[in-house]
């Protein structure tokens, strides 16, 4: 998951690079899933093919409203939030999956929580400052911090009128993050019914990109010109959110949900606002705001808070699980025993 961060890290930087030189943010969600559904094809046709169940109408459906959730509605809103705002202000954003995801587990089982505990009380609390911080991201802006050395890297865009909109773009950003919390439970949910995670990377990835096609043509009818990309940033930053993202990563995940659970996977989301900030703010020159380094600050002691109370739960389930193992021996050697008396019962009657 740590590497999954890392390239979550440069996606920001180079879609935000692709979105300043003109590209839609419709489009480029488009394309992407289209790249990632045809790489990932041959990979789940030929390496899951013994193991892959058979797709019924009511699985296509759940398939269908999960790509909805997870990529089409949320990826829209997200990148266009990254048009209004900028990479660190929603890098930050993101961190909410976390609680968000968490408060959406306890409330339908997926998760324990046990206030009459320490760690079940840091699980709420942490929650709260994490919330609380993105409360101060999207309402407090803040004085610019200064750059005394200037970026590295120059974009040269086309589109001037960007970054204006701060609270539309933090509105479009939360929604995303909602949207993506309660994609990680279904998953977590439809993964126990079609557990072939090539296969559902490559079906959510070819829904996601027709429902995004249909979202593209309604938003972009009066430009059709923003459906044509040269080679430049534009193509780059799709062919690397298509391969590397929605489909090396995104299998990444599902293979984590059905191993670790829907949460674990969101913990390691402050990663990327870290590395983040850094590069946007020395390499690329984009404004910093203090609104966002307080938020940011306080999402991530919310977090880990919250983190410290899971280790609980691991605890917990490492106990179980030697109590089990332990139930487990006496049985097998009550049984061995029992049979042995039988033996020795059947060898002293033969005797008699």
């Amino acid at each position: 998951m740590l590497l999954t961060r890392v390239g979550h890290t440069f996606l920001y930087l180079i879609t935000d690079a692709s979105l300043d030189h003109g590209m839609s943010p419709f489009v480029y969600v488009t394309y992407r899933h289209i790249v990632a559904g045809v790489v990932m094809f041959p990979f789940a046709y030929f390496l899951e093919r013994n193991v892959r169940p058979r797709l019924t109408f009511a699985l296509f459906l759940e398939i269908f409203v999960l790509s909805l959730i997870g990529i089409s509605l949320p990826l829209n809103m997200y990148f266009a939030s990254l048009k209004y705002t900028s990479s660190t202000f929603v890098a930050s954003v993101v961190n909410t999956i976390f609680p968000i995801t968490f408060i959406i587990a306890v409330s339908l089982r997926f998760e324990v929580l046990d206030l009459r505990h320490p760690r079940g009380i840091a699980k709420v609390l942490g929650t709260l400052i994490s919330l609380a911080g993105v409360m101060i991201m999207t309402l407090y802006k803040g004085p610019i911090m200064r750059n005394l050395y200037g970026p590295l890297i120059h974009v040269q865009g086309k589109s001037g009128a960007i970054h204006e909109s701060w609270l539309k773009g933090s509105i479009l950003s939360v929604l995303s993050c909602v949207a993506w919390s309660i994609w990680f439970i279904m998953q977590a949910a439809i993964l126990k019914r079609y557990p072939a995670q090539l296969s559902l990377t490559t079906w959510m990835n070819l829904v996601g990109a027709a429902q995004s096609a249909f979202f593209t043509v309604i938003a972009e009818r009066n430009n059709p010109s923003s459906w044509s990309i040269g080679l430049n940033i534009d193509l780059w930053s799709t062919l690397y959110g298509g391969i590397v993202l929605s489909g090396l990563i995104y299998y990444t995940q599902l293979w984590c949900t059905e191993q670790k659970g829907p949460v674990f996977i969101t913990v390691f989301n402050p990663l990327s606002s870290i590395l983040v900030a850094i590069l946007a703010y020395f390499v690329l020159g984009e404004k910093l705001y203090l609104g966002s380094i307080i938020g940011s600050i306080i999402v991530i002691i919310g977090l880990y808070l919250l983190l410290w109370g899971k280790e609980g739960d691991q605890e917990v389930h490492n106990i179980k699980a030697n109590i089990n193992l332990s139930a487990a021996a006496v049985e097998t050697q009550n049984a061995t025993n029992i049979l042995g008396r039988k033996e020795e019962v059947q060898i002293q009657v033969g005797r008699e």
